[in-house]
């Protein structure tokens, strides 16, 4: 899970308002990795984040973990975007702030989940959330078979029932992955209204002021252990701003569709995380159910670029 702009286009392409339209950056741009290794490295960053920030939590608490990532992250943003204060109507400083809610949310709602079940499972059920997402928007009935083969994959993770894995953990998952389908919608609508990643920036600070009080009556003198808040702002870095600079570049070179089925991919390099980083094994029939839920994602993602070359057609 990343908070970018970038990130809002795992089943809404289109929500990438605020970064350069792909194709139209310089030929160079993209390194030596080339844009879907940018892409992919970015991925890779966000779910070993995560998997660092379980690990941290034992010290602070999940809103302790959440308290320092965002706190980190928004400063690193702000410091580097400098974004203008003035000259927005007060409808663009609401939408910022409503994008501040729901990423404020996100991310505790995910930690919180990540705390008491695996960091792939996790992962999985939050995608549901962007996956609902692009099949009400698709309106395509396609797109019925894959919301049928993701609840498949649900139900392959609860082992036909909630008994094997913690069902509060759960739920705090689902819940998540409602707030990440919010962040998505207030994440275009930012970036139709604030250039840059100025919008993310601002939401970023928002989201950190919202979390603050929780994270600090939950950990307290914790989150001010020089040791804890060096791996806090590691966190912030893995899961937050290499992320969005990868994704940034990779984006000038790379179709919206395209990335979006690399993003499709987070739940398995979760698990992967997870096993090397927490030792979290995953049955046989968790990673096919993750498998599912994957599958399920690319092809909402693939019925929707088809749509959208119709349209143009």
């Amino acid at each position: 899970m990343t908070e970018t702009a970038a990130g809002a286009a795992v089943s809404q392409p289109e929500a990438v308002g605020a970064l350069p339209e792909p194709g139209r950056g310089r030929r160079g741009s993209g390194g030596a990795l080339g844009p879907v290794g940018l892409v992919l490295a970015g991925c890779v960053s966000v779910q070993f984040g995560g998997a660092l920030a379980v690990g941290l939590m034992p010290r602070t608490g999940a809103l302790g973990v959440v308290t320092i990532r965002l706190a980190c992250a928004a400063v690193v943003m702000l410091v580097v975007c400098r974004p203008k204060l003035r000259g927005h109507a007060r409808a663009d400083w609401g939408t910022v702030i409503a994008f501040g809610v729901a990423m404020a949310a996100m991310n505790g709602l995910f930690y919180q989940a990540a705390a008491r079940i695996p960091l792939g499972v996790a992962v999985t059920l939050e995608v549901l959330g962007p996956l609902v997402l692009s099949v009400v928007a698709s309106r395509r009935l396609l797109n019925l078979l894959w919301a049928v083969l993701a609840l498949c994959g649900v139900f392959l993770l609860s082992g036909g029932g909630v008994e094997e894995i913690d069902p509060v953990g759960v739920a705090f998952a689902l819940a998540a992955g409602v707030m990440w389908a919010t962040y998505i919608v207030f994440s275009a609508r930012t970036g139709r209204r604030f250039p840059q990643a100025d919008g993310l920036a601002l939401a970023m600070g928002v989201a950190a002021l919202l979390i603050l009080p929780l994270g600090i009556t939950s950990a307290g003198s914790a989150l001010l252990v020089p040791s804890t808040l060096g791996l806090g702002a590691a966190v912030a870095v893995l899961s937050s701003v290499l992320p969005y600079t990868l994704e940034l570049i990779a984006l000038r070179r790379l179709p919206a569709p395209t990335f979006a089925v690399l993003m499709s991919l987070e739940p398995a390099i979760a698990a992967i995380a997870g096993f090397l980083v927490l030792n979290q094994a995953l049955s046989a029939i968790q990673a096919g159910a993750i498998a599912l839920v994957i599958a399920a994602s690319i092809g909402a993602v693939g019925t929707q670029a088809r749509k959208r070359r119709e349209q143009r057609g």
